[in-house]
């Protein structure tokens, strides 16, 4: 039963790629249309990367999920100017965080403004995804990340949760949040089979300020990439597939971050549906 569950999670997947010059033709040569991708946002080069590689995505005919931060969006005229070009280009669906921009681009300095802005203009998205945190924030306190994900459940429609790498502490987050009546779907944040090395050529390539961000932020990645026996996320998901199968538990499905290792991501999510029988 728990190896029936999971490959549905492994069917209803999430590829999250970050806007750069080869990411289109990647997506175009490795992703099935049926896998929905999500375009990530830098605070370095501001949403129009994210906002193009959409509208190109979308035409090839995928279901695409532009990332919004809430710290890139200069004022509520930008923000109608995003959601217009959004809705332009058929997207449904667009997923929420606050962002790391620092100082914020404008007036907006957390995801929930954003949200109530949008719920005022009419939702003009069915469907809208914000963040979950398992691992504690470095700058907020577990319950007061949870009591955010309630005040935002009335303008979301699902829940995405950041990287956890820790099966116990996975399985008994999701517990603490249904018992806080957070009852939005969820879609549970897994690193794909990403080697050290690549992810850190990645986070070299992405600008001077923005790598050295990103290696300060998620410096503990690397540490259990390189750790013998490495990191594997099939491994990940054996150890917490009763807790993501359960019922109770509300996961929708996996958003995989790829970190633009997209044919792996697909060859081994392929892989591991074979060996489940899928």
């Amino acid at each position: 039963m728990a190896a029936a569950g999971l490959r549905a999670l492994l069917d209803s997947v999430r590829y999250e790629v970050l806007p750069g010059k080869a990411t289109e033709d990647k997506v175009l040569a490795h992703v099935p249309r049926d896998v929905v991708v999500t375009v990530t946002a830098s605070p370095v080069k501001g949403l129009d990367p994210t906002l193009d590689l959409t509208g190109r995505l979308a035409a090839h005919g995928y279901r695409v999920v532009p990332h919004v931060p809430a710290r890139l969006l200069r004022d509520d005229l930008h923000l109608k100017e995003v959601a217009g070009r959004l809705r332009e280009a058929g997207v449904d669906d667009v997923f929420v965080p606050a962002g790391d921009a620092d100082p914020p681009a404008g007036v907006y300095d957390g995801a929930l403004p954003v949200l109530r802005r949008l719920s005022e203009l009419g939702r003009p998205f069915a469907h809208v995804g914000v963040t979950g945190y398992p691992e504690s924030h470095p700058l907020i306190h577990d319950d007061v990340t949870i009591q955010a994900m309630w005040d935002k459940r009335e303008h979301a429609t699902y829940l995405v949760s950041n990287l956890c790498f820790d099966p116990r502490v996975l399985g008994e987050w999701i517990v603490r949040i249904r018992r806080r009546d957070v009852t939005l779907p969820l879609y549970v944040g897994v690193a794909g089979p990403v080697q050290r090395a690549k992810l850190l050529a990645m986070a070299t390539k992405i600008g001077v300020g923005e790598s050295t961000r990103f290696l300060a932020k998620h410096a503990s990645w690397f540490v259990r990439f390189a750790a013998p026996g490495g990191y594997a996320p099939e491994r990940l998901l054996t150890r917490t597939q009763e807790a993501l199968t359960a019922p109770s538990a509300g996961v929708a499905g996996l958003h995989l971050f790829t970190f633009n290792q997209i044919a792996e991501t697909e060859r081994w999510r392929r892989a591991l549906l074979d060996r489940l029988g899928g």
